[in-house]
C-alpha cells in the first residue's frame, strides 16, 4: 500500500462533496479517477497531497511517501531555460555532482584515503541514481513533449501558458516520486504528444492517478478506474471501456437492492402501524428496532446532467455534400496544404486531426468561406444549410441572457418552448435569465451547442465540440450525432469521440502533407502503425493520390461490424433492457406474494408461484449475460 483513504468526508459550506469515500492505491497501480465536473476529483488530489484536510475519516500514507502532482500553473526559477528547467528535476544528482567537483578540486592538492573513499562512494551513488543517463532522459522527454532542440535555450518566462504546462509535465515525469497525480495531463498536448505520453506511462514502473476527460487516453493508460459518484468512490478493475460496462451492471444491481430494501421497509412499516397497539405488539416493536438499526441504501440517481441534445430530422441535402479539387489552403506566402482532393457524401462524418498549426482550423475557415482558398475548388452540394460551432465560442454575445441568445436563432420562438429546450441542456429555472458573461466555460459550450442544434442545420461544422464538456455530456452528444440525419465535419483531438462518429479521417501532417482514410480514428491509427513507412506526400493525382482513401487492412475490416449489424445489436440490447425491467417487475410481485403468505391455503398455487419465481430469476441472469456480451461487442 502507498496510501489509503478510509471513510473520508469533506464539505465546503453546505455542500457535501465527499461523503465517506474509501479507496487504496498500491505500488505500480495505474489508476483513472473519473466523475462529473464538481464530483470531487480535484478535492481528492488536494487531500492526498495534504493541501487540504478531511472533515472526518483517515488518510494513511507509508513513511516517506513521495508524491508528484501536475500543477495547473507552473512556476520556474528566474533566467531558467527550457533545458535547465527539465534538468532541475534531478536535484539529488546535482548535489552529488557538486560534492564530486569539490572533492576533485581538493584532490589536486591532497589525495588522502579518506577523500578517495568518499569520492568512490559518491561515484557509486552517482551511477546508482542514473547520473550518466539523466541528461539523455531529460532531452528524450523534452522531444516527446514537442520541445525541439532549437527551443531548449529559450528562457521560461518567454514561454506561453501551454508551453509552461508542458514543461512542468516534463519536469514532473523526470522527478523521483512514488506516485504521480495527473490532473488533465492532455489539456495542452497535441495528438502526437498525447500518444507519446501514453507510451511513456505504459512503460512507467511507478504508480499514478490520472484525472482526464480523454476516454481514449484512459483506455490506453489505466488498469483500474475509481469513479466518484454522489460523494462515494466505486472501484472497477480494467480500463475505461471495461469500467463503462461493469459500472452499468453494478448500478443496476444497486438499484435493485435499493428497490428491494424499500419494498421491505414499506411492508415492515405497515406491519408496525397495524400491530403496534394490537396482539402482536412485541413483534412490532422488535421489527421497529431492527428497522432503526438497518443501514439504509441510497437510490442510484439517474443521469441528470448529461443533457438532451436531441438532434431532430433535418432537410435532406443532395447526395454529394462537399468536394474539393486540387485545393490549397493557408495564407499568402504560407501554404499549409495543397492538392487536396476529397468527396463527402450525405450522412458521412469527416474527422479532422493533426498537430497544432498544421491547418485544421484553417481548413474549416476555408470551407466556410471565411478564408479564400489559395488555389483549387470547393464545391458545396444542393440544399446545404451549414451550422458552425467554434471552440472559441465566438457566436455568443456576452451581453445577452440565455433566452435572448437563443432568439438569435429563431426570433419568434415562444418563451415556454425555449425554456423547455434549454432544460435539455441543463439550464433550468432562473438559469435562463443568466447573462452569457456569467456562465462557466462548460456552460457556454452547452449553450453554443444548444443554439446550433436548435437551428436544425443539415451540415454541422464542429471545431473541438467536446472541449468544454465532461464525459457524460460528451457521451450524450455522441449519441445525438449518431442519430443525426445530416452530414458532419469536425476538428477534434478527442479520439474516443472520433471513434464513435467519424466515417473518414483527414489527417494534417506538420510538413504540409495530409492523409485521407476511410474509417474511424482507431482504424486509422492502427493503419499508421502497421504500414510500411512511406515518404511524406503532399498529395494530388500526380503522386500518391490524396483523393483516394487509404486502404483499410482487410483483417481489421473483417473484425469491424457494419452499421447494420451495430444497429441490430443496439436494437437487441434495447429489447433486453425492456425484458429485464418486465421480469424484475414480475419478480418483485411474486416475491411479495410469497413472503406475505398469499398462497398458504393452496399448496399447488404456492408451488406454481415458486417455480415461476425461479424461472424468472434464471431468465434475468441469462438476459443480463446476453446484455453484457452484446455491450462488449459494440464497446470501443
Amino acid at each position: 500500500m502507498l496510501f489509503r483513504l478510509s471513510n473520508v468526508f469533506k464539505s465546503y459550506g453546505s455542500s457535501d462533496v465527499l461523503r465517506g469515500i474509501s479507496f487504496q492505491i498500491n505500488p505500480s497501480e495505474k489508476v483513472g479517477l473519473v466523475g462529473r465536473n464538481g464530483a470531487g476529483k480535484t478535492t481528492v488530489f488536494r487531500l492526498i497531497t495534504n493541501e487540504e484536510s478531511p472533515d472526518s475519516g483517515d488518510i494513511s500514507r507509508i513513511n516517506g511517501l513521495r508524491i508528484g502532482m501536475l500543477e495547473q500553473h507552473v512556476d520556474f526559477t528566474e533566467n531558467e531555460t527550457v533545458h535547465t528547467a527539465a534538468l532541475s528535476a534531478f536535484k539529488k544528482i546535482h548535489d552529488i555532482e557538486a560534492k564530486m567537483r569539490r572533492l576533485e578540486h581538493l584532490m589536486t592538492t591532497e589525495a588522502s584515503d579518506e577523500i578517495l573513499d568518499e569520492y568512490a562512494a559518491l561515484q557509486t551513488a552517482f551511477e546508482r541514481e542514473g547520473g550518466f543517463e539523466y541528461t539523455a532522459r531529460a532531452e528524450s522527454i523534452l522531444l516527446g513533449l514537442r520541445f525541439p532542440k532549437d527551443d531548449w535555450d529559450i528562457e521560461t518566462d518567454k514561454l506561453s501558458g501551454g508551453q509552461k504546462n508542458r514543461l512542468g509535465m516534463a519536469r514532473l515525469l523526470l522527478s523521483e516520486t512514488d506516485v504521480l497525480l495527473l490532473d488533465e495531463p492532455t489539456n495542452h498536448l497535441d495528438v502526437k504528444s498525447v500518444e507519446w505520453l501514453e507510451e511513456f506511462l505504459a512503460n512507467y514502473d511507478k504508480s499514478y492517478i490520472v484525472i482526464s476527460h480523454d476516454r481514449y487516453f484512459l483506455d490506453r493508460t489505466c488498469g483500474k478506474i475509481i469513479e466518484i459518484e454522489n460523494g462515494i468512490a466505486y472501484t472497477y478493475k480494467g480500463n475505461y471501456s471495461k469500467y463503462v460496462i461493469e459500472s452499468a451492471l453494478q448500478k443496476e444491481q444497486r438499484r435493485r437492492e435499493y428497490e428491494n430494501q424499500q419494498a421491505y421497509v414499506k411492508k415492515t412499516e405497515a406491519f408496525i402501524r397495524k400491530n403496534l397497539a394490537g396482539q402482536k405488539t412485541k413483534q412490532a416493536k422488535s421489527r421497529r428496532n431492527a428497522l432503526s438499526r438497518m443501514e439504509m441504501l441510497e437510490d442510484v440517481k439517474t443521469d441528470e446532467r448529461s443533457g438532451n441534445f436531441n438532434l431532430k430530422n433535418v432537410t435532406r441535402t443532395g447526395a454529394n455534400v462537399l468536394s474539393a479539387e486540387k485545393l490549397a489552403i493557408g495564407y499568402p506566402g504560407n501554404v499549409l496544404a495543397e492538392n487536396i482532393n476529397f468527396l463527402l457524401h450525405r450522412g458521412e462524418c469527416l474527422g479532422v486531426v493533426g498537430g497544432n498549426g498544421t491547418g485544421k482550423t484553417t481548413f474549416l475557415r476555408t470551407i466556410l468561406g471565411d478564408l479564400r482558398e489559395l488555389s483549387g475548388k470547393i464545391i458545396w452540394g444542393t440544399k446545404v444549410n451549414i451550422g458552425y460551432y467554434s471552440q472559441q465560442l465566438e457566436d455568443l454575445d456576452l451581453r445577452n441572457d440565455l433566452l435572448e441568445e437563443m432568439r438569435k436563432v429563431e426570433p419568434l420562438s415562444e418563451t415556454g418552448v425555449l425554456r423547455s429546450f434549454l432544460a435539455g441542456f441543463l439550464f433550468t429555472g432562473d438559469d435562463v435569465f443568466k447573462k452569457v458573461a456569467d456562465l462557466s466555460g462548460g456552460e457556454k459550450g452547452r449553450l453554443s451547442l444548444a443554439k446550433l442544434i436548435y437551428s436544425k442545420s443539415n451540415v454541422l461544422i464542429l471545431d473541438e465540440p467536446t472541449n468544454h464538456l465532461d464525459i457524460p455530456s460528451r457521451e450524450a452528444l455522441e449519441q445525438a450525432l449518431k442519430e443525426y440525419d445530416g452530414t458532419i465535419i469536425t476538428v477534434s483531438h478527442d479520439r474516443y469521440f472520433l471513434d464513435q462518429i467519424a466515417t473518414q479521417i483527414f489527417s494534417f501532417g506538420e510538413d504540409g502533407s495530409f492523409e485521407i482514410f476511410g474509417g474511424d480514428y482507431s482504424a486509422f491509427h492502427e493503419w499508421q502503425e502497421s504500414r510500411v513507412p512511406l515518404e511524406s506526400r503532399s498529395g494530388g493525382p500526380e503522386t500518391e493520390n490524396s483523393d483516394k482513401a487509404a486502404p483499410v487492412n482487410q483483417s481489421d475490416a473483417e473484425k469491424n461490424l457494419s452499421k447494420n449489424e451495430i444497429r441490430k445489436i443496439k436494437h437487441r440490447i434495447s429489447e433486453l433492457e425492456g425484458k429485464i425491467a418486465d421480469l424484475e417487475r414480475e419478480s418483485r410481485i411474486l416475491s411479495n406474494q410469497l413472503s406475505d403468505g398469499q398462497f398458504v391455503s393452496d399448496p399447488k398455487q404456492f408451488d406454481d408461484a415458486s417455480t415461476r419465481y425461479n424461472e424468472i430469476e434464471t431468465a434475468i441472469r441469462e438476459s443480463y449475460s446476453e446484455w453484457e456480451e452484446l455491450s462488449e461487442r459494440i464497446s470501443p
